[in-house]
């Protein structure tokens, strides 16, 4: 079964005949690479563009809530609280801007820190405080180096796309000078040839001619 979908190249009105099952003759729109779940999915997710300061508050405040709800539900578990910063590692370098990227591995170790307060258990003043917290950095630090490394590599690899981009956006732009110069120029080189509709010598048309006016006689 056959049937009419547009117009062929050689001809400039001729019908182009394509086959009813061929792919993109239904939709009349080039099939393209079926997009994975995961990536509908991110796609889905609120995506706010944060500073570099915004993205470090946020991090601590998440990380501080979630250790103040570890302690209270969870009795200060460690392994929930690491489990549970290495999401917000990866929200945290999604979310921030471009021009803050370098950013992220930074604030997210500073946000680990603030959130261990309330698991950490210290007895003692602020003295005894600080100690406990220094030492459940240390005997944590795989969750913290992993959140880093996390947070470093989802940046870098948003860096790597935005180098990309910007790149392809030069080389268009430089692509499409030279283009649209030789149009221009050719658009000007065809006014002026003949048969472009003008009235002078190079239009194609005559020029008409004066009659010589008889002198008044007496």
């Amino acid at each position: 079964m056959y049937r009419v979908t547009g117009r062929t190249r050689r001809g400039p009105g001729g019908p182009r005949v394509q086959r009813a099952g061929a792919p993109g003759a239904a939709a009349g729109k080039p099939t393209g690479r079926p997009v994975p779940p995961v990536v509908l999915a991110l796609r889905r997710l609120p995506q706010p563009r944060l500073t570099g300061l915004g993205a470090g508050l946020f991090a601590s405040a998440v990380m501080l809530t979630l250790g103040f709800l570890d302690r209270l539900f969870l009795d200060g578990s460690p392994v929930v609280y690491g489990l549970l910063f290495l999401p917000v590692s990866a929200l945290t370098a999604l979310w921030v801007r471009a021009a803050d990227l370098v950013t992220a591995p930074i604030g997210v170790p500073i946000a680990f820190a603030v959130g261990v307060v309330p698991i950490a258990g210290g007895t003692g003043g602020f003295g005894g405080q600080a100690m406990a917290v220094v030492t459940a950095l240390a005997v944590h630090a795989g969750w913290l180096y992993g959140g880093t490394l996390v947070a470093g590599l989802i940046a870098s690899v948003r860096k790597v796309r935005e180098m990309g981009r910007r790149q392809h956006l030069v080389r268009t732009a430089a692509a499409a000078a030279p283009a649209a110069g030789a149009s221009a120029g050719a658009s000007a080189v065809a006014g002026e040839a003949p048969g472009a509709g003008g009235r002078g010598p190079a239009s194609g048309g005559r020029t008409p001619r004066r009659r010589p006016v008889a002198p008044d006689r007496p």
